[in-house]
């Protein structure tokens, strides 16, 4: 598992570890996050060239960036993460659980079993696990100081993503029974759970499954008529994390464009 230095802090701040942060939705997080005052832990799986472009981002906005490799499917690696974290920076405050895989569009009848626990392995066991972690830091009564976390799901949870994923679709309302489970669990421990399901959104997950240009294929299927931009999803994220969203919890939150 690979590690950066860390950048000096410039002063005390909130700790936010955001997985799957080396591009899209995670990568834009992590650089709003940054703009409004938190140190960002940077996870990642594969890219860490990538990671490190964010992790620069983050330190230009005069925050501290670690940049840890780990596959969120393993539990070792996810083990071995807060255990550098702990080390490092010390109890979370924050967790955006963002890391999550799609495969090529197919109907589930095509689909091999070992397709589908991969899946799940990342999309589902992966971010109980992780989050699972987050609690024990930031729960009071792991003697915690509270915190917040957001589940990123998919409107294809809503839609069932018939003929393309429905595996994937699947994954994602498990997240969502998790989110507002999670959350009644938690609600008297000062720690907060929220997801937010994105639409049609521009980021690089939509080559994972065969097809980069669906979100614009099928714009004409949003009643805003085009697909989001990271950014705007990040913006929901970021608000969930914050104060200002001090008596919310359990709750989904759709951007979607209408979707």
């Amino acid at each position: 598992m690979a590690t950066t230095a860390v950048a000096p802090a410039t002063a005390t701040a909130p700790i936010l570890l955001i997985t799957g942060a080396s591009r899209g939705i995670g990568a834009a997080t992590a650089r709003l996050a940054a703009q409004r005052g938190w140190d960002v832990v940077v996870n990642y799986a594969r890219d860490a060239a990538a990671a490190e472009r964010v992790a620069a981002e983050v330190r230009a906005a005069g925050r501290r960036a670690l940049v840890i490799q780990a596959d969120v499917a393993d539990e070792a690696q996810v083990l071995a993460m807060y255990e550098r974290i702990d080390a490092e920076w010390g109890r979370l405050s924050g967790l955006v659980n963002n890391a999550g895989i799609v495969a090529p569009q197919a109907r589930l009848d095509e689909m091999s079993a070992e397709r589908i626990q991969r899946l799940m392995g990342v999309n589902v066991v992966g971010a109980l696990v992780v989050a699972r972690e987050a609690v024990r830091r930031m729960s009071t009564r792991h003697g915690g100081a509270g915190g917040a976390i957001v589940n990123v799901s998919s409107a294809a949870a809503r839609l069932g993503s018939p003929g393309m994923y429905v595996d994937y679709a699947a994954s994602k309302g498990a997240i969502d029974t998790f989110t507002m489970g999670l959350g009644l669990e938690l609600a008297a421990e000062g720690v907060r759970v929220n997801g937010v399901r994105p639409g049609m959104t521009d980021t690089d997950i939509h080559a994972d499954s065969g097809d980069p240009q669906r979100p614009f294929k099928l714009a004409h299927t949003i009643p805003m008529q085009r697909p989001g931009r990271a950014e705007e999803i990040a913006a929901a994220i970021v608000w969930l994390l914050s104060d200002e969203a001090s008596y919310t919890t359990g709750t989904l939150l759709d951007v979607s464009g209408g979707r």
